[in-house]
C-alpha cells in the first residue's frame, strides 16, 4: 500500500485492503481464494486418501498472519471450530511463504491460499479441505488519483464489466 500512496505502483493486488476512509487509496475485492492444507510430504496424513476434520485436531499447526496488529489466527481457529475440532497452534509465521518454507521443514501444518499452490517449496503436500470453509480475499488497490489511462481501463473492467 506504500508504494501506492508513493506512485511507486499503480495497482497492488493485496489480502487486505486500505481502511474505507483512506483520503489516497481505495479497492475492489477481486476473489475469495480457497485455502489449501500444507502438510510436510513425510507426513502420515499427506498419503491418506480422505482427511477428517478429527484427523487434523492433534496436529501441530503453524499460524499465518493475516493483518498487523490482529491475532493471526482469528478466523482459521473460527473456521476449525464450525468444522468441529480446534487447532492447537504453537507456531506463528508472517507471511505464507515463511508458513510453507516451515511446514516444508516437518515442524508443523499450515493453511495456505490455493493462489500460492505453484510457489510450494519442495516437500510439501497441499491438499483440499472441502469441508472446512475457509477463504482469504485478495484485493486489488489503486491511487483514488488516477494518472495513467491504462489503469483506469484496468479499474473499469474491474468493477464495471458491463461498460467495457
Amino acid at each position: 500500500l506504500e508504494g501506492l500512496r508513493q506512485r511507486s505502483l499503480d495497482i497492488a493486488l493485496v489480502s487486505e485492503p486500505p481502511a474505507a476512509d483512506d483520503p489516497d487509496l481505495t479497492a475492489w475485492q477481486v476473489l475469495d481464494d480457497p485455502m489449501l492444507l500444507a502438510l510436510p510430504e513425510q507426513h502420515p496424513l499427506a498419503r491418506q486418501r480422505e482427511l477428517l476434520p478429527e484427523h487434523l485436531a492433534d496436529q501441530q499447526w503453524i499460524g499465518v498472519q493475516r493483518k498487523p496488529g490482529a491475532h493471526p489466527a482469528d478466523d482459521f481457529v473460527a473456521a476449525c471450530i464450525r468444522a468441529g475440532f480446534t487447532p492447537q497452534i504453537p507456531m506463528e509465521a508472517s507471511e505464507p511463504f515463511t508458513a510453507l518454507g516451515l511446514v516444508a521443514s516437518g515442524l508443523g501444518v499450515a493453511m495456505v491460499q490455493k493462489g500460492l499452490s505453484r510457489n510450494a517449496p519442495p516437500g510439501v503436500v497441499l491438499r483440499e479441505l472441502p469441508w472446512l470453509a475457509y477463504t482469504t480475499p485478495l484485493w486489488a488497490a489503486w491511487h483514488r488519483v488516477n494518472l495513467r489511462p491504462l489503469v483506469e481501463t484496468f479499474r473499469k473492467v474491474l468493477t464495471e464489466p458491463e461498460a467495457i
